[in-house]
């Protein structure tokens, strides 16, 4: 597991896809307990249950992280 500069320090899954290198953009980490977690834009305009939320990331960086993940 890799850190981030976040103030609270927190140990973040090794990302394995992603736009940018900053903090600020749509990532896919790598899996931990069988999920991926996926940092992305929220979407405001679709309802979810309470503690769930839909995030949008772009199409090229799902196909890399499948790639990835293939291996």
């Amino acid at each position: 597991m890799t850190t981030t500069g976040n103030s609270n320090s927190t140990p973040r899954p090794q990302v394995i896809a992603g736009d940018c290198k900053g903090d600020d953009c749509p990532k896919v980490y790598a899996p931990a307990d069988g999920s991926v977690p996926v940092q992305g834009y929220v979407r405001d305009d679709i309802l979810t249950p309470e503690g769930e939320a839909v995030v949008e990331i772009p199409v090229s960086v799902l196909l890399e992280a499948a790639r990835v993940l293939e291996r």
